[in-house]
């Protein structure tokens, strides 16, 4: 499988020549540390936007001067915050986290070691942990991106041909454009979403989804849709 089967790199990404089209979209993640020198981002801090009250910012942190970054925010570096961003209250960052053009992360939600696209919405109490969310992708409240087995082995990732080790004992969830994860979803580690794909609210799922299906509860089959 290739990254560019879930994701589109927008033209104006500036990590884009980094991350390769051709990648398996897991190798992606093992990349997002190294892109920051390799990609030749500064952090800026004479030129971050108006910080407000309470917000800590430790190590190289790239903000973009139109971001908007809310109260008591922490973000540990390195990290990179996009144009029209906005991390609201209580947003946690913990490192080696990119974040794209126009997205939010929410109250009380957790970034580590993930990509976040343009357009990403994380608003409300999400951990997203050694992931990639594509453009556009939606979380709902509460929903976490699992990136640990319970007995700490490496990973396997479910593909329509069979597993694949993907060589990680941390892997979350790798989120393809224009998707959606209902309230309450845990998607469990080493999860592929497709295109436009949809997870029902209050689901474990694990696995993988194709682009443009639902992934309903057990009472109800997981089933292709089209979306306009």
């Amino acid at each position: 499988m290739k990254a560019e089967e879930l994701f589109s790199l927008p033209d104006e990404f500036l990590f884009r020549s980094f991350f390769s089209p051709d990648d398996a979209p897991w190798e992606w993640i093992r990349k997002i540390k190294d892109s920051f020198d390799a990609c030749g981002v500064s952090p800026n801090p004479d030129t971050f936007p108006s910080l407000s009250s309470g917000v800590v910012v430790d190590g190289p942190v790239y903000i973009d001067r139109s971001a908007k970054i809310g109260p008591n925010v922490v973000i540990n570096g390195p990290a990179y915050i996009g144009p029209m961003t906005e991390l609201r209250p209580g947003a946690f960052l913990r490192g080696n986290v990119i974040i794209g053009e126009a997205c939010v992360v929410g109250n009380s939600s957790e970034l580590k070691n993930c990509m976040l696209l343009n357009h990403v919405q994380v608003p409300h109490f999400n951990y997203v942990g050694d992931s990639i969310l594509g453009n556009g992708v939606h979380l709902g409240a509460g929903v976490i991106c699992s990136n640990l087995r319970l007995d700490r082995t490496k990973i396997p990732v479910k593909l329509p041909a069979g597993y694949v080790d993907s060589g990680l004992v941390k892997l979350g969830a790798m989120i393809g454009d224009e998707t959606e994860v209902g309230c309450n979803a845990v998607l469990n580690p080493g999860t592929i979403l497709g295109k436009r794909s949809l997870v029902y609210p209050c689901m474990s799922f694990g696995g993988y989804l194709d682009a443009d299906a639902i992934a309903a509860p057990k009472q109800q089959e997981v089933r292709t849709i089209r979306r306009r």
